[in-house]
């Protein structure tokens, strides 16, 4: 393979990266809204009932360690796209089991 054809693929490569990054913008702006959504819903929750709600814990966690890895693939920290294109993330830490104030 001649210089040109490579540097022509090396190019190709780096363009479609671009466009993936692009696109985890965008998801990574949905997720800062669910984000949002869910620490509304669980202050709600928590001042009525007092006590946090474990499946929207859970969620969250879930929700930032994919934010998490999102941000690694945008500033090419990561070289595996994120969800949808692989497998959800595992949680990186599960949550605290107590939550305190």
């Amino acid at each position: 393979m001649n210089d040109i054809q490579k540097y022509t693929i090396e190019r190709k490569k780096i363009a479609i990266r671009l466009l993936y990054t692009i696109l985890n913008v965008v998801v990574l702006e949905i997720l800062k809204a669910i984000i949002y959504v869910t620490v509304i819903f669980q202050y709600t929750y928590l001042f009525i009932f007092r006590s946090p709600n474990e499946p929207i814990r859970v969620f969250s966690n879930r929700i930032a360690t994919y934010a998490y890895r999102v941000i690694r693939y945008l500033s090419l920290n990561e070289s595996t796209i994120p969800f949808p294109f692989s497998d959800f993330p595992p949680d990186v830490e599960p949550p605290e089991q107590q939550v305190t104030f």
